[in-house]
């Protein structure tokens, strides 16, 4: 690099140039303007000696950054022992998300009203950093911790006291963290998801949270139920805890009325499924700013609800349109173009008066009758191979098509049972294929409310993250309070991913993240910077254009890990 002065009528200004190859032909560029000779006399005595100086230093950090580094091994010398050499540096992309959101700054905030001597911020951005490369417990999430490129300055027992900590704080932690993340991250909060799920534990005695309900994976355990509400830019927004024999339709409304007092929310809609989708949660959502959509179930609707829906008349495929009948349509044209029909009907349930929308597509049509035809055919093969251990036969179990006869033609008690197909069920059942109700009482066009309403995935989606991914089941802690700050940590690492997830532009699964973070391992040159070992990657390209540093030369000085670091730890 060195030094050009250019004149413009009484003006003499100072650029710092360098040569370039552009397509093989070698030109100069301007890579830095240094001001007006006039207006560096400011500060400066002499301007041209002090930019000529000035130029020195860059072309000295300049070979200093780019002269190769030569390193003398041994093939003699025995490594030494006790000294680890591999570290991570995959967790430096969630920090710096962890400190733009400000999670340090909650703990700033948290820690100067209680008497504790413990760093909190450094355990909880660990136990995020673990939940979501390295889940474990917490005895090897704490071991784990040693793996990342900054060490550990905690000990395990301040660990455990941070959970009880984080567990008494949950609601400021939560209503804050909404506040900093709806300046940072794209939030949406004209839609509000909802749901709940339950976590087993491996104990057989119930106590406190933990008691038996029913759980979603038909295990024989104690539960713990986990209500949680995420915006409609699937980013999680509150969670609340409950025992697991509370009926999970009364769950919504206290952590309801919570994101209305902490968030400060006021107007927003409630997306639910049946289940939730209590009379009750509905007045709830049909005060003030407030609606709802939630899926409904023709199945067990009033009758005059399910003639009109299974009605083959009055539909049509956008509002203003001409009504037809599906008996008429052109089912292959349908098929191909993925065409949705719909129909609505305003009705009056308990005192609330809310509108039925139903849509109908043969490509739904012909997948329900799929999955039943499946289900039809293991039934089979189960009464001609096993019948006698059909035992308990749930909603959706493909044993609910299989008839038990326990009395013969004649009304005698049969020596053996017999096993029939249920004709009856499957034509009753096949009526429905194709048909997707929802509820509301919303204004907005069907197109908006089935385009919102088909959103709920990315909330089941968000569960499948910490229960598969997060491994946040089984739970072996034992005490409410840690309880509650083992899912406050789930909550805030999904976050955190969910965050990550954006600012790749959603353009990965989960696995393919995490998987990445996991390899970015590096080779530690004593005094001189570590070496990456993990593959280079268009995911790797892509997280370290959306953060702001690179990992990926062949070696990384020291000082250059020491300035990612500091730059990871900076809110912008």
């Amino acid at each position: 690099m060195r030094l050009k002065t250019t004149k413009s009528g009484s003006a003499t200004s100072l650029y710092v140039i360098k040569d370039v190859y552009i397509d093989g032909k070698r030109t100069t560029k301007i890579t830095e303007k240094l001001g007006t000779v006039e207006s560096l006399g400011k500060t400066h005595d002499d301007p041209i000696a002090w930019a000529k100086a000035y130029i020195v230093d860059l072309n000295d950090k300049e070979r200093e950054e780019t002269e190769a580094i030569l390193v003398k091994l041994s093939p003699a010398k025995q490594i030494d022992a006790g000294i680890q050499k591999s570290f991570n540096g995959g967790y430096l992309f969630l920090q710096k998300l962890y400190h733009e959101v400000g999670l340090d700054s909650i703990c700033s905030t948290i820690s100067a009203r209680h008497m504790f001597k413990f760093d909190l911020n450094e355990i909880l951005s660990r136990l995020l950093y673990a939940r979501i490369m390295y889940p474990s417990s917490k005895l090897a999430t704490f071991e784990l911790s040693k793996i990342f490129i900054e060490q550990p300055q905690f000990e395990l027992h301040q660990m455990y006291r941070a959970l009880d900590v984080i567990a008494k704080e949950t609601d400021f932690i939560q209503a804050q963290l909404y506040k900093n993340t709806a300046q940072r991250m794209e939030r949406d909060t004209s839609i509000l998801y909802y749901d709940c799920t339950n976590y087993f534990f491996e104990i057989e005695q119930e106590e406190g949270l933990k008691q038996y309900g029913k759980s979603k994976e038909n295990r024989p355990n104690p539960i713990v139920q986990m209500g949680l509400f995420m915006d409609a830019n699937g980013m999680p927004l509150a969670f609340n805890i409950t025992s697991g024999n509370t009926n999970e339709q009364v769950t919504m409304k206290p952590l309801e009325q919570k994101i209305l007092k902490d968030f400060e929310l006021s107007k927003f809609v409630v997306c639910t499924d049946a289940g939730l989708a209590s009379n009750t949660n509905r007045l709830f959502n049909a005060t003030k700013e407030r609606r709802f959509i939630t899926t409904h179930s023709l199945k067990k609707s009033k009758k005059y609800i399910k003639d009109w829906a299974l009605a083959t008349t009055g539909w049509r495929l956008s509002e203003g349109c001409e009504a037809v009948d599906l008996r008429d349509i052109d089912r292959a044209f349908a098929l191909k173009h993925d065409l949705v029909f719909y129909k609505e009907r305003l009705i009056n349930d308990g005192g609330l008066e809310q509108k039925i929308i139903v849509s109908f597509s043969v490509k739904y049509e012909q997948y329900q009758a799929n999955i039943r035809n499946e289900q039809i055919a293991r039934a089979i093969k189960k009464m001609n191979s096993h019948p006698t251990s059909i035992g308990k036969v749930r909603a959706n179990d493909f044993k609910r098509f299989i008839k038990t006869h326990h009395h013969t033609g004649e009304g005698e008690v049969a020596a053996n049972s017999l096993y029939t197909l249920d004709e009856e069920l499957i034509i009753k059942e096949s009526q429905y294929d194709g048909l997707y109700a929802v509820a509301t009482n919303l204004e907005d066009d069907i197109s908006t409310i089935i385009k919102a309403n088909k959103s709920r995935w990315q909330i089941e989606e968000c569960f499948r993250i910490m229960k598969s991914e997060f491994k946040a089941r089984p739970v072996y802690l034992k005490r409410d309070e840690r309880i509650g700050a083992h899912f406050t940590t789930c909550f805030l690492s999904l976050l955190l991913f969910r965050g990550l997830e954006q600012r790749l532009d959603n353009n990965y699964s989960p696995q393919e993240i995490i998987h990445t973070l996991q390899n970015m391992n590096f080779f530690q040159i004593k005094g001189e910077g570590y070496i990456p070992t993990y593959m280079r990657s268009d995911l790797t390209d892509n997280l370290h254009d959306a953060f702001g540093f690179r990992t990926d030369r062949e070696i990384n000085k020291d000082k250059e890990i020491k300035n990612i670091i500091k730059h990871t730890k900076k809110r912008g």
